[in-house]
C-alpha cells in the first residue's frame, strides 16, 4: 500500500450526508411496510423536477455552469485551465423507482457537487473541465426504458424515439419535459468526454462479504426488458369448465414458473430472471382473466448465454399459445443493453486512489444497470461502488450506506477525478 500524495483529496463527509439527507427529503414518504422514510422520486414528476431544482441551485452555489439538454439531462461545468480540452465527466441519476432509499444515484450526483466543492475551498485548478452529469430516467420505471437520458445522449437511442415515449397513465415524455420546465436547449449528443467516473451505491452484498470499502467496477452485465400482454377469454369462475378456459392469469403465472426453471437449470450461466410488473383484467374475484400484462427483467454477463435465454423464453410463449385454444400472446421490447466492460486504464486510476486513502477495495461486475454503461460508448469509462448494509438491498426504503462508508467512496471519486483531470490515466 503506498502512501498519499499532494493529489489525494478528501471530501467534506459530514456536507455530503447532509445533502444526501436533504434530497431525500424531496419525494419523501412514509413506508407501512418498513416502518422507514422512503424516496418516491419518478422521472419528470413533480417531486423529480424539485429534486433537479435543488440540485442546480447547489450547483449554481458550487460556482458551476449548468446547462441542460433537450433531453432534460443536467450538466454542471468546472471549468479548466484548459477551456478546449475534453472534460472529466461524472454524476448518475436522482429519479427513483416508487419505493427507494437515499442513495441511489443520488450519492454520484451530489458526490459529484461535493468533489467541485472541495477543489474550490482548496484552490485546485484542473488543466481538463469537469462536469457533473444528472441524467433522466435512469430507472426506467416511468417511460419503460431503463439509462434513457443517457443512451440518448450518448447516441443509442434517438431523441425522437424517447420524446415519444409514454407512461401508464399516457403521458408522454417530450410533454413532461415541457411540463415540468427540464426540455432544455443544449444539444443532446454528448461531445466524447475524456474519461467518465461514477460512484454509486454497491446494490449488492458483495463488498460486505468481503469486509471491504470500495470496489472497482469492471463492467455491468446484459439486461433485458420485454412486456407481454396475454389475451385470453373471459369467463364465470363457477360455471366456465376448466378445460374450456382460456385463462391469462394462468398463462401468466405458467411464465413466471418457467423462467424461474430456466435460471435453477444453469442451462443459461449467470441468468437472473425477474417479473417485476403482473397485472390481470378484469382483476375480480370471480371472473377468469381475460388479459394479462407482465414485464420479463433478464440479466446475464454472457451475452450468448443472454441470446439462448430469450430464444427460449420465445419458444417456451409460442408453446403456451399454441398448447391452449383462445389464448394470444404478444411482446414487446422494453430495453435491451449487452454486457459493457469498462476501461482497465481508468480502474487502475480508481484503485490506485483507493490505496492512497488506506482503503482495501476488490474488482466487481456490476449486477444492476447505470448511467455508466451507456457513456463508456463514448469515453473510458469506469466505477467506484460505495459498500451498502442490510445485504446490499436497494430499490427499498432499507437501502442504506453509512455516512462513513460513502466519504470513503467520494474520497476515492474526487481523487480519480482529480488526477484524471490534471494528467490522465498512466
Amino acid at each position: 500500500m503506498t502512501g498519499p500524495t499532494p493529489d489525494t483529496i478528501g471530501v467534506n463527509g459530514r456536507r455530503l450526508w447532509q445533502s444526501l439527507m436533504d434530497l431525500a427529503e424531496i419525494g419523501a414518504y412514509d413506508d407501512e411496510r418498513t416502518g422507514l422514510r422512503g424516496v418516491n422520486r419518478l422521472a419528470l414528476t413533480d417531486a423529480d423536477a424539485a429534486g433537479r431544482r435543488q440540485v442546480i441551485a447547489w450547483m449554481e452555489q458550487a460556482g458551476l455552469t449548468v446547462r441542460i439538454d433537450r433531453m432534460g439531462n443536467v450538466y454542471g461545468r468546472r471549468e479548466g485551465t484548459d477551456p478546449t480540452a475534453a472534460p472529466v465527466l461524472t454524476g448518475s441519476h436522482i429519479d427513483s423507482v416508487a419505493t427507494a432509499g437515499a442513495f441511489d444515484g443520488c450519492l454520484g450526483v451530489l458526490g459529484g457537487i461535493e468533489v467541485a466543492r472541495t477543489l474550490d475551498e482548496r484552490g485546485i485548478s484542473t488543466r481538463r473541465p469537469i462536469e457533473i452529469g444528472v441524467f433522466t430516467e435512469e430507472e426506467g420505471v416511468r417511460f419503460g426504458t431503463d439509462m434513457l437520458g443517457s443512451a440518448v445522449a450518448a447516441g443509442r437511442l434517438s431523441l425522437e424515439y424517447a420524446h415519444a415515449l409514454t407512461d401508464r397513465d399516457g403521458h408522454a415524455l417530450g410533454g413532461e419535459l415541457i411540463r415540468t420546465g427540464f426540455h432544455g436547449p443544449a444539444d443532446v449528443r454528448l461531445e466524447p468526454p475524456y474519461a467518465y467516473v461514477e460512484c454509486h451505491i454497491e446494490q449488492g452484498p458483495v463488498l460486505a462479504e468481503n469486509d471491504v470499502q470500495v470496489g472497482v467496477v469492471t463492467g455491468v452485465q446484459g439486461i433485458s426488458w420485454q412486456e407481454i400482454t396475454i389475451h385470453g377469454r373471459a369467463a364465470h369462475a363457477g360455471t366456465t369448465p376448466t378445460h374450456l378456459r382460456a385463462d391469462a392469469g394462468l398463462a401468466a403465472a405458467r411464465i413466471a414458473v418457467h423462467l424461474r426453471s430456466m435460471v435453477d437449470s444453469g442451462a443459461y450461466g449467470e441468468l437472473r430472471a425477474t417479473v417485476g410488473h403482473l397485472a390481470v383484467h378484469p382483476d375480480l374475484t370471480n371472473i377468469v382473466p381475460a388479459r394479462a400484462e407482465l414485464t420479463v427483467d433478464l440479466r446475464n454477463p454472457d451475452d450468448a448465454r443472454m441470446a439462448r435465454a430469450e430464444e427460449d423464453l420465445a419458444a417456451f410463449l409460442r408453446t403456451l399459445e399454441d398448447g391452449t385454444p383462445g389464448l394470444t400472446l404478444t411482446t414487446r421490447r422494453m430495453a435491451k443493453t449487452a454486457y459493457v466492460p469498462f476501461d482497465e486504464r481508468v480502474q487502475k486510476v480508481i484503485g490506485q486512489a483507493a490505496d492512497d486513502h488506506g482503503l482495501e477495495h476488490i474488482s466487481l461486475l456490476s449486477g444492476a444497470g447505470h448511467d455508466a454503461q451507456e457513456i463508456a460508448a463514448l469515453c473510458p469509462t469506469a466505477m467506484v461502488f460505495v459498500r451498502g448494509e442490510y445485504d446490499g438491498i436497494s430499490h427499498n426504503p432499507r437501502e442504506y450506506s453509512t455516512p462513513e462508508a460513502c466519504t470513503h467512496g467520494v474520497n476515492v471519486l474526487a481523487t480519480t477525478l482529480l488526477r484524471l483531470a490534471t494528467r490522465g490515466p498512466s
